[in-house]
């Protein structure tokens, strides 16, 4: 059975403390981190995974950093995914996620100037893992990225080629999508759902789910309906982590707890007609 997730970001221990326990009011299976801004003591990060424990949270992915761009920059982008892959077997993650993150060049040339080491240095990330028990996931995103499409994906995937380095779909920031960048315009000639998610699908061990517009009970933004028809295709059987994309009033009329509440309840909901109609 697929499991639920939220996101908790934040800057202070107390913020994370209390997304914990909110993480636990709303029935959840998982919690993921985002690294930036969580204070890495261990004190801290025994307080957090204590707390995990009481309220029955599994602790899913921690989202880590990228891993290309300035070539002189290498040594330092490896140092930091070292260090968050050190912060992941302590708390006892699950995944790390990382990012291919970079403006995608306009020539073949500058392409591969980039594509190359990038491969070499998530090869380098996910040998350091694999000594600490760390799986490492990469996350698509959106334009100006090295993994903005399904071809992009897949060939990272291959090319990498180890068994830690897997795949987290991104449901809302993929190259064209209504939820990636300008964020509110499409490209009407890609469909989303065809030409990226079936095709990523079978390497898909974990889903961020985004949402964007649910002040009326579904995402309006994305066919979750849809989505999850796909995933139960390929026997995803992971879990499915809620990322709310902000989305303030007007978009939203109610606040952020309460959308990711209803976020919640309305994976439940399409989670289990997968299950019923696959």
């Amino acid at each position: 059975m697929m499991k639920l997730s939220w996101m908790a970001r934040a800057t202070d221990a107390a913020v994370f403390e209390r997304q914990v326990q909110f993480a636990g009011d709303i029935g959840l299976d998982v919690i993921d981190f985002h690294l930036s801004g969580m204070p890495r003591d261990p004190e801290f990060i025994t307080k957090i995974k204590t707390m995990c424990v009481d309220a029955g949270l599994l602790i899913g992915y921690l989202g880590g950093g990228k891993f290309v761009g300035p070539l002189e920059e290498r040594s330092m982008r490896l140092d930091v995914g070292r260090q968050d892959v050190d912060t992941a077997a302590l708390m006892g993650a699950q995944m790390l996620r990382v990012f291919a993150r970079y403006k995608w060049p306009d020539s073949r040339e500058e392409q591969e100037r980039f594509w190359g080491p990038m491969i070499e240095d998530f090869r380098a990330i996910s040998d350091y893992a694999a000594e600490k028990g760390v799986v490492i996931g990469l996350q698509n995103h959106n334009h100006g990225s090295f993994a903005m499409n399904a071809d992009q994906v897949l060939r990272i995937l291959c090319d990498v080629d180890r068994p830690n380095f897997t795949y987290i779909m991104d449901t809302g920031q993929w190259q064209g999508a209504v939820g990636g960048s300008p964020r509110g315009w499409r490209d009407l000639n890609v469909d989303i759902y065809r030409d990226y998610m079936e095709r990523v699908a079978p390497h898909t061990t974990l889903v961020r789910a985004k949402f964007y517009k649910i002040d009326n009970g579904w995402e309006e933004w994305l066919d979750y309906a849809r989505i999850f028809k796909i995933l139960r295709q390929n026997d995803f059987n992971g879990t499915v982590s809620i990322v709310f994309e902000g989305g303030q009033p007007p978009r939203n009329r109610v606040g952020m707890e309460e959308c990711i509440g209803l976020a919640a309840n309305h994976l439940r909901d399409v989670m289990a007609l997968s299950y019923l109609y696959h």
